[in-house]
């Protein structure tokens, strides 16, 4: 019988691994079978006491428990944008040094939840979504947009913002602007395809403008960055003390969309057609 490990980057917050089971419970629910939330890194150091005395459980953790319980069939499927290295040498190289203590599995990973080049309109869909809640809350009927995200220092995944804010902004129409900011970047000229720091955008438009601004939020669950308490909060509220005429408007997460649950089904069925990650040594 087949395991499924719903995967997240992980958080050293609370509320980042409480989102996760909640989808993870959500997921469960519509196929009926067990679905496990697991977290490749930091969760574990979360107090248990603010995780209704739960410990946080970690990738390799769990690998380690389900091959020790002989359950070797596994389905991993990442709570991921685009194809982070964690995806593409993290957990292969996690399976590797596991293996070799506890014996050979069959792992299989679903796709990222918007591979490329097809990509995913749904996600968009849910940006959209969230927007347009975002204004009715606010009260206001236009203004302009600014999607962003963790960044990256990988092309590949910082391609996937871009695709999604170049649909958006088709969605949103040509009355509404739309840019583009990151949380992080290395420093230096060849990490440029990664654009912007958030608090520089911000910063842009507001001596341009006071109109309203609404964040787009590219971020699945509450972490250091997005959600109560996080970067993103902080950041708005420094500007709009340099700027107190601006209006700021933080979209929910996608991982608070009801449509997110959908994505996952499509990719959690597709990888079903998948081969396991390389041949187990028998």
């Amino acid at each position: 019988m087949r395991r499924i490990l719903l995967v997240d980057n992980g958080s050293k917050r609370a509320a980042s691994t409480l989102n996760l089971r909640r989808l993870a419970g959500l997921l469960s629910e519509r196929i009926g079978e067990p679905v496990q939330p697991v977290s490749l890194l930091h969760s574990d150091h979360i107090d248990p006491e603010q995780l209704d005395g739960q410990p946080a459980e970690t990738f390799t953790q769990a690998l380690e428990q389900l091959l020790a319980a002989d359950q070797r069939d596994l389905v991993l499927l990442p709570l991921f944008f685009g194809p982070t290295r964690a995806l593409s040498r993290f957990i292969p190289e996690s399976v590797s040094e596991v293996e070799r203590r506890f014996g050979p599995c069959r792992l299989r990973i679903a796709p990222e939840l918007c591979p490329l080049p097809e990509g995913e309109p749904r996600l968009v869909d849910i940006l959209f979504d969230n927007l347009d809640q975002a204004s009715r809350e606010a009260d206001i009927e236009r203004a302009s947009v600014v999607l962003v995200d963790h960044g990256s220092p990988n092309p590949e995944v910082n391609q996937v913002r871009r695709w999604l804010g170049a649909r958006l902004a088709e969605r949103l129409g040509p009355d509404v602007q739309l840019q583009e900011a990151v949380m992080e970047r290395r420093p230096g000229s060849e990490y440029d395809f990664n654009g912007p720091l958030l608090e520089a955008v911000l910063d842009r438009i507001a001596r341009k403008s006071h109109g309203p601004i609404r964040l787009s939020m590219l971020f699945l669950g509450p972490g250091r960055h997005a959600g109560p308490g996080g970067d993103i909060r902080d950041i708005c509220d420094a500007i709009q003390t340099r700027h107190p005429e601006l209006r700021l408007h933080i979209a929910p997460l996608v991982g608070t969309h009801p449509g997110l649950i959908d994505i996952l089904l499509s990719r959690l069925s597709e990888a079903e057609d998948r081969p396991p990650i390389r041949p187990s040594a028998g």
